[in-house]
């Protein structure tokens, strides 16, 4: 992989909390293209690194480089105008807002463009115009005039998805994105991911592993802050230090049962 493949890059990353090590010198490298997924057992520190990445936490020691510059000091709007975007960090969804203001709303916080709204009447066609796009990518296009509210749950989240390719990220964070959901949502949001990543880098904390199986070209396994395997589907999924971290339940999950 050569470094010019690489968009994001952790050395020896680390993160501790009172003396407690919840990242312990982490170094990944998020190769430009892939959907990357951060898996493991519960307090394996994955939550902890995704908000080290996402700037929400500084690193106690290592460095976070972003196409080859050193970010680790930045704040997250910050690296959300360099084009690293956390779904949640523009788009906790407005209930009361239309599908299209949500987007709009997500679009001019990030893009700061509001003050110039007065100036410009053409600039809220504009943003309009990219909303529109961004839901149509995600099949909303038909719901732009609805409530948020009125949206079932995985519609929602393919909302805050919608908020966040708007951006036109080059750099697509997603935190457990099929949380809470039902199978049919799962197949929907998986499906999704799978249509935006084309011609950009999405990095994902996921819990389910058929979605994982499914769509991450490459995975990294956490556990006690550590990286112990990273790969394939298939590579980490025949790992026993992976098998092992998951008590028994990883031949079972691991092989998507």
């Amino acid at each position: 992989m050569g470094k010019e493949n690489v968009i994001l890059k952790t050395e020896d990353l680390t993160k501790s909390f009172n003396g407690f090590i919840a990242v312990n010198k982490v170094n990944l490298a998020v190769e430009r293209g892939a959907i990357h997924a951060l898996i493991g057992p519960n307090g394996a520190g994955k939550t902890t690194c995704f908000n080290l990445l996402t700037k929400f936490l500084e690193p106690s020691s290592g460095k976070i480089l972003f196409n080859g510059m050193d970010i680790s000091a930045e704040k997250p709007s910050q690296i959300a105008r360099k084009g690293i975007i956390r779904s949640f960090q523009i788009s906790a969804v407005f209930p009361h807002m239309t599908v299209l203001e949500n987007v709009r709303f997500g679009m001019q916080r990030s893009l700061g463009s509001s003050f110039y709204f007065w100036r410009n009447i053409n600039s809220v066609d504009v943003l309009n115009t990219r909303a529109m796009e961004a839901l149509d990518q995600v099949d909303l296009n038909r719901f732009a005039n609805e409530l948020a509210v009125n949206l079932p749950y995985g519609r929602k989240r393919a909302l805050e998805i919608a908020t966040t390719i708007a951006m036109d990220p080059e750099l697509m964070l997603l935190d457990e994105p099929t949380q809470g959901m039902g199978h049919e949502d799962v197949d929907l949001i998986t499906e999704l991911i799978k249509k935006v990543s084309k011609g950009r880098t999405v990095l994902m904390v996921e819990h389910n592993m058929k979605v994982v199986a499914n769509i991450a070209t490459t995975i990294s396994v956490l556990q006690r802050g550590e990286v112990i395997a990273e790969g394939s589907y298939e590579q980490v999924s025949k790992n026993h230090q992976v098998m092992e971290a998951y008590m028994g339940t990883a031949d079972a999950e691991l092989e998507g049962h």
